[in-house]
Formats: structure tokens, C-alpha cells, sequence
């Protein structure tokens, strides 16, 4: 194929990759190509959308995973591992370390080295005029609050682990992240993960054997939980759960929930004892364990991959490819009936007859964290409802009229009020003030959600307030100036939970983290996506104002725009809370993280599982479904929505005849 005849055609950012690829990349990026440059993909028929994204994801699939460090060809008997180890190791066949706790973020780039340029604009300038909240802009009905703690249940964000040197941001210290030789080839210096990279429920479990250990009770393969269906907590108040570190109150929710999961799980195999002393005689507290936590893993990559990001991306189109993730072109029905026909696209990854990394030694990359970086889904305070009462209109419950956990600082804010009430008196509407002040007592600020404090909170709030609070809830907006105010100041954790001495402003933070990590700032990130890059700030955003402030920081060099800035900045496709930008890397890192494991491919099976097990996970279809096995009287009483993912008292979804793979996107 002669690329001078389609020099006119194809953008010169992608003339390099272009000639190195084989005649069916080439066809294959021509066609994403065509359709990038039309801006035409999500506007196409699904099934025509889908074959632009499986086309897309084969590319990045070759194109976009880069290996860092060396893979231990240690052999070893998978079937002497099949249940998910404690720190993730003896996963992968072929590499035992692959995705273990203490191993390499991978690429899906090559490092933009940028120690010259740390400071340059200033991350705190960055922050404070483009990022820094202005006022609350939330999702509406698509995503709530118990959506964006999910995100933080599924992927909690490297942490750095030496103090380097004083930040140059008032009291702000910025924790550099320590470089480690990887001993391989191309990459020599790289991150390690500190948890396990597999989905394997390790915010539950842990990451390593001391941790795990904690959490179990040695009883029936059960895990520890409060008699208020909360998570026990040590005596210094910190919770004991598998992962504590920077947590809030709505992901402690979201833990103690899926120890409950696990336990049922517990309970659900014993009931089966019978059938479990044929195949599997003496099955003790190890083995209750192992084939819970298979099963309740398995739960949560499914409500991921098939519930979460169906809300995420709100698209007929997305809405197939999703399902399509997990259960083929073909649909559940087929697959329940049949099994796994045909490859990935027909009968799904999961389940397939053997796990495929593409030649990469499967981890979670640097590129995946950073595009994950969504703390502006985060208010400034929950609000409290009433479950003691009748729902209201679309089983919307009414705010609750006082607040359970008044704090000094709630004290000062009325005294505040008062003081303003008696300077300007006669000017003050009474009614109003009582709003204001009624709204402060019925909500909590975020501040009093965070870590020991948050878990204190908790425990007075309850776990149905705190769930049906976080549902009723819209989840704040990936766009610029909404960044919540309370972390420019926030107070780090260790991973043990206990509280660093130094606070951190978090947008700064990220946005030197991202170039202290190598990460390519926003155009070079999409010219490593094979997606156009930007040539003015007009192509970023139609916002006038994001377009002068940006301008006023950067210039006009559109290079110097960090990625971040350019995330929250970027036009969204109707129906997307996330970018596009983001979005590529998620349909390669999501796939990976099913096919890459064994667990969801070759080992997803009645065998592996128990056929109790693998028929729970088969018949688990949402988080609605796992709220409705353990709290059915909240569920039929507060939750209107279709997914427990949406603002609950959105409409559920209507039903459409048209089958979904000839719909349109929207």
C-alpha cells in the first residue's frame, strides 16, 4: 500500500506507525481513520459502531501496550493455582507474576520525559483557574453518587512512597513517586503497583497475605462485617477492609456491601453441601474462602462491565459493546444455553478456551490511572434523606430535617450566619435563612466523610441512609471548575489507613504527578491514540471562556496543554460523562482486564467455581440485583431507576422492540 498516494489522507502525526504496520492494520487504520476525521463513529447504526470500536481496539491491542520490566518464566501447574492468590500472583500461565502486587505499571505509550518542564505552566496556576470548583455541576439523572464511589472501589490510583523535596505551593509538599530499575530492555526505570493489577476484589481482600488475613473471620470462609452491616473497625477507628487508604464513606459502603456478597456466598455453598461432599469432600474454611471470593470478584467485574459503564457511556451502542464484552454478539441466552461459541466477538472474552495478553505480560498501565483521575464526580457534601418516611414522587425520598453528626465546624458556619443576619437585619429574608441553615443541618460535607473521621460519620448515618442518600444523588460532572474546594487541602493516608502529616492539594498534585510519571502531555497522548491531534484551542472545546483561560495559561501552544486540563476540557459525544480521549483507553484496558485473566477465560467454569458459584454469577446481572438479594425493602421502596447506578428516582428504561444491535447510538 503506498502511502505517498495517501500522504493527502492520512494526518502526518500517523505517517511513522502507518508504514510500520501489516496490510490488514493498515486496512484497519484506514477505516478508524476515515471515521475519526468525519467525527462519524458514534453517530452510525450500532452494529456499524461496533465494528469501528472492535476495529479501533485490535489497533490499540498492537499498537498501544508497551512492556515494562521482565517477566518471571517460572513455570508452574495452574491447575495447583486455581483460585485467585493473596497478592495476585500464579495468574498467568506463561508469566507468574504477571498483575502481582509489587510489579510494573505497564504502557500504553512510550514515556514523555519531562523533568525539564515539571513546573512549567505552574501546576498550582493550573489548578486554581481551570480546575478548582466555581460552582457544583453534576450529571443529572445519569450517574450518581454510589457510581462515582464504584470508581474508586474498582481502581484506586498509584501512591507515591517517598518524600522528595519541598513544593514550591505554600505548605504543599509534593510526594515523588520512587523510580525503580526494571531491568529490562527500552523502559529502564518504571512504578510499581502496590495492590494486586487482576480484578480479584482486592478493595475487599487486600493486596498481600497480612491483609487478607485481617479481614477473615476463619469461619466458614466467612469475612469480618458489624452487626450494623458495616465494616469493623480497629481500635484507632480505622476500618478493616482490604484497601483503606485516601477512602471515603461512600466506598466503605460499597466494601461492607460486597462482604456481605461474599459471606452469602459462604452460606450458599454450605446449603450445598451435598452436591460439595461429592466433588469436593472436607471442604473447610480455606476453601469456603477460595470459592467466594472467585465468585463475588466474578460479581463485581460483571456489574463493571455490563451495569456501571453501560451508565457511564449511555449509548445503545456502548450498551452492546459492553454486553457484548461479556456474553458475545450472540447474548446471554445463547451463552446460558450453549456455552462460549465462537471467539471474543460472537461468544464474549469471558469464557474463552485459553486467556490472551496479545504478547504483554498483563498490568495495569501508567496511561489507565491517569485517565481515571475522577475526583471531580465527588460534591461538596451529601446530602441526607429520610428513610423513615413515604417515598415521594418517583420514589424520591424527602431531605432529613436534622443532622446526626454536628461537628465544631458546623457551629462556626451558624455563628457566621447569625453575625451576617445581625449586621445587615433588615435586609435578611428569614425564610431563606431558615433554608440555608436546614440545608447545612441535613448535609454532610465531604470533610466529615474522609477516612477515620468519614468511618465515624458512617457508623451514625447507617448503611440504608448512607445508600439510598448516595442514590438519590447526582454525581458531579467531568468538566473544568468543578473539581471539589476540600481537596486542595486534604489529609493523605499511609496504607494502613493512619493519617500522613502533610496535606496535599490534590489538582496539583495530579497535574504533577502526570508529568512526573512521563505521562504525554494532552495532544502527544492522542497522537499516541492514533486519534487527531488538536491545532487550536477551538478544536478542544466551544466554551469561550475555558478557550481564554486556557489560552491565558498556555499560549497558544497547544503541546503544553496537560492531560488532565485537556480531559475535562474535551467536547463529550452525547450521552458520555467521560472524553473520548479517556474512553480509548478504557475499551482496551477493560477488555484486557477480562481476556488477560484466567479466571474470566479458560478457569470460568463449574469446575473453578462450584456449579452453585458459577450459576450465581451467571444469574448476577447488576448492583440493583446484589441491593436486592441483601436489602429487597430498600430496593422496592427507594429505587425507581433501572440501574442502581443512576439517580434513583430517574424512570426506568422503556422497552424497546427494536433489537439493540440495529438501534441508532442515542
Amino acid at each position: 500500500m503506498c502511502l505517498p498516494l495517501l500522504h493527502p489522507f492520512i494526518h502526518p502525526a500517523f505517517h511513522d506507525v502507518f508504514e510500520t504496520m501489516t496490510f490488514g492494520d493498515k486496512l484497519s487504520f484506514l477505516y478508524v481513520h476515515a471515521l475519526d476525521r468525519l467525527k462519524l463513529w458514534h453517530k452510525l447504526p450500532v452494529f456499524l459502531g461496533l465494528t469501528y470500536l472492535q476495529q479501533r481496539r485490535t489497533l490499540h491491542e498492537k499498537y498501544s501496550l508497551v512492556n515494562v520490566g521482565t517477566p518471571d518464566r517460572t513455570p508452574f501447574n495452574p491447575d495447583d493455582y486455581a483460585y485467585r492468590t493473596d497478592d495476585g500472583a500464579y495468574n498467568d500461565p506463561e508469566n507468574s507474576q504477571a498483575g502481582s502486587q509489587n510489579t510494573f505499571f505497564g504502557r500504553n505509550m512510550p514515556p514523555m520525559e519531562q523533568k525539564n518542564h515539571l513546573m512549567n505552566p505552574d501546576p498550582a496556576v493550573v489548578a486554581t483557574k481551570l480546575l478548582a470548583r466555581r460552582t457544583y455541576k453534576d450529571t443529572g439523572k445519569q450517574f450518581n453518587l454510589i457510581a462515582a464511589s464504584w470508581i474508586q472501589f474498582m481502581v484506586v490510583l498509584p501512591s507515591p512512597s517517598l518524600v522528595a523535596h519541598g513544593c514550591p505551593l505554600k505548605s504543599f509538599r509534593f510526594y515523588s513517586t520512587k523510580e525503580v530499575p526494571t531491568g529490562g530492555e527500552g523502559i529502564e526505570t518504571g512504578h510499581l503497583n502496590i495492590r494486586t493489577s487482576w480484578w480479584d476484589g482486592s478493595a475487599i481482600y487486600g493486596s498481600e497475605g497480612k491483609k487478607e488475613a485481617k479481614v477473615r473471620t476463619r469461619v466458614d470462609g466467612k469475612l469480618k462485617i458489624g452487626d450494623n452491616d458495616l465494616l469493623q473497625h480497629e481500635v484507632n477507628g480505622i476500618a478493616i477492609s482490604g484497601d483503606i487508604r485516601n477512602s471515603w464513606a461512600g466506598v466503605s459502603t460499597l466494601q461492607a456491601l460486597f462482604v456481605k456478597e461474599h459471606n452469602a456466598v459462604c452460606d450458599a455453598l454450605k446449603a450445598s453441601n451435598a452436591y460439595l461432599q461429592e466433588e469436593y469432600p472436607d471442604l473447610n474454611d480455606e476453601e469456603l474462602f477460595r470459592y467466594a471470593r472467585l465468585v463475588t470478584s466474578a460479581v463485581i467485574a460483571k456489574i463493571h462491565t455490563i451495569d456501571w459503564t453501560v451508565e457511564l457511556l449511555k449509548t445503545h451502542t456502548m450498551n452492546a459493546a459492553m454486553h457484548a464484552n461479556w456474553y458475545g454478539l450472540l447474548g446471554k441466552k445463547i451463552k446460558d444455553t450453549f456455552g462460549h461459541i465462537g471467539g471474543p466477538a460472537l461468544g464474549g472474552l469471558v469464557g474463552l478456551k485459553k486467556p490472551n495478553n496479545h504478547g504483554v505480560p498483563y498490568s495495569l498501565t501508567e496511561e489507565f490511572t491517569s485517565v481515571y483521575r475522577m475526583h471531580s464526580l465527588l460534591p461538596d457534601s451529601l446530602k441526607l434523606r429520610n428513610i423513615n418516611t413515604n417515598p415521594g414522587p418517583n420514589k424520591s425520598p424527602e431531605y432529613l430535617k436534622e443532622y446526626l453528626h454536628v461537628t465544631p465546624s458546623l457551629y462556626i458556619y451558624i455563628y457566621i450566619y447569625m453575625c451576617v443576619c445581625v449586621c445587615v437585619c433588615i435586609h435578611i429574608n428569614v425564610h431563606n435563612l431558615v433554608s440555608i441553615l436546614i440545608d447545612s443541618l441535613n448535609s454532610v460535607r465531604m470533610e466529615e466523610l474522609v477516612g477515620i473521621t468519614g468511618e465515624s460519620t458512617l457508623n451514625e448515618i447507617g448503611f440504608e441512609r448512607q445508600v439510598v442518600s448516595m442514590g438519590h444523588q447526582a454525581c458531579g460532572a467531568l468538566e473544568l471548575w468543578n473539581y471539589p474546594f476540600f481537596f486542595r487541602d486534604l489529609i493523605a493516608q499511609n496504607v494502613d489507613g493512619t493519617e500522613r502529616p502533610d496535606h496535599v492539594d490534590m489538582p496539583v498534585l495530579e497535574i504533577y504527578r502526570d508529568r512526573e510519571r512521563k505521562i504525554p502531555r494532552y495532544n502527544q497522548f492522542r497522537r499516541k491514540l492514533m486519534m487527531i491531534p488538536i491545532s487550536k484551542w477551538e478544536d478542544l472545546t466551544d466554551d469561550k471562556e475555558a478557550i481564554e483561560t486556557i489560552r491565558e495559561i498556555y499560549g497558544d501552544d497547544v503541546e503544553k496543554l496537560d492531560l488532565l486540563v485537556g480531559l475535562m476540557a474535551e467536547k463529550k459525544i452525547k450521552g458520555f460523562a467521560i472524553s473520548e480521549t479517556a474512553f480509548f483507553v478504557f475499551i482496551l484496558m477493560a477488555s484486557r482486564r477480562l481476556e488477560s485473566d484466567r479466571f474470566f477465560t479458560s478457569y470460568f467454569n463449574e469446575k473453578t467455581y462450584t456449579k452453585r458459584g458459577f450459576k450465581w454469577v451467571n444469574t448476577t446481572e447488576s448492583l440493583r440485583d446484589v441491593l436486592l438479594r441483601h436489602y429487597p425493602h430498600t430496593v422496592s421502596k427507594w429505587m425507581n431507576s433501572t440501574s442502581a447506578f443512576s439517580v434513583w428516582d430517574a424512570p426506568p428504561n422503556s422497552f424497546n422492540p427494536i433489537p439493540l444491535l440495529l438501534r441508532f447510538p442515542s
